[in-house]
């Protein structure tokens, strides 16, 4: 299982277990936003995605 979260220069998100849901959330620490018209999700510059492996039975990275 994977887990993804948006990362500014200056902020971190919190880890989601889709992408889906954590760019819904990325608005919330600056790093990017959805488009009203398309849905599409825009990252602002400098920001990133990470993604971490999860082993079941362990905390979250």
């Amino acid at each position: 299982m994977q887990l993804y979260r948006f990362v500014t220069p200056h902020r971190a998100g919190k880890w989601y277990p889709d992408l889906e849901t954590a760019q819904r959330h990325a608005c919330e620490i600056g790093a990017g936003f959805r488009a009203e018209r398309s849905g599409e999700f825009c990252a602002y510059r400098e920001t990133r995605l990470e993604v971490a492996a999860k082993n079941s039975g362990e905390s979250q990275p």
